[in-house]
């Protein structure tokens, strides 16, 4: 099987203003939109977002009245600090804040509008080899 592309479909209330913070705080821009629907885009992440108002048809039965929630929406970043910098100087609410994982990682999060938590993480650097001595 070839993918081609790669998206995630949250269920929003509010699409508009999902749509609004990630594209005025996350780079992301609108590539499609209907009536409660739009797709957005981002160059550098390989991944599209899509966003559906609760209660639209086209989402199965029993899923229609739920709304994104239990879910971490991800981003891997090179410079965690100088992210969370930017966004809370633009006003994005910092719901967790920069932190350091024993394992090296670096992560912080935000929310937007309608819940939807984006985590921002920066991952150590691996180790440059180092040859072995007398090799």
């Amino acid at each position: 099987m070839k993918i081609n592309r790669s998206a995630v479909s949250l269920t929003v209330e509010d699409v508009a203003a999902s749509a609004a913070f990630f594209s005025a705080h996350l780079g992301f821009r609108e590539e499609m939109s209907a009536d409660g629907f739009v797709s957005l885009g981002h160059p550098d992440a390989g991944l599209n977002v899509v966003l559906l108002r609760r209660g639209l048809e086209v989402l199965p039965e029993g899923f229609r009245d739920q709304h994104a929630a239990g879910l971490i929406l991800a981003f891997t970043v090179d410079d965690a600090a100088g992210a969370e910098a930017r966004l809370r100087a633009a006003g994005a609410p910092i719901t967790m804040p920069l932190r350091d994982e024993p394992w090296g990682e670096r992560l912080f999060q935000t929310t937007d509008p309608n819940g939807v938590v984006v985590q921002f993480v920066e991952w150590p650097a691996a180790p440059e080899a180092t040859p072995e001595a007398g090799a």
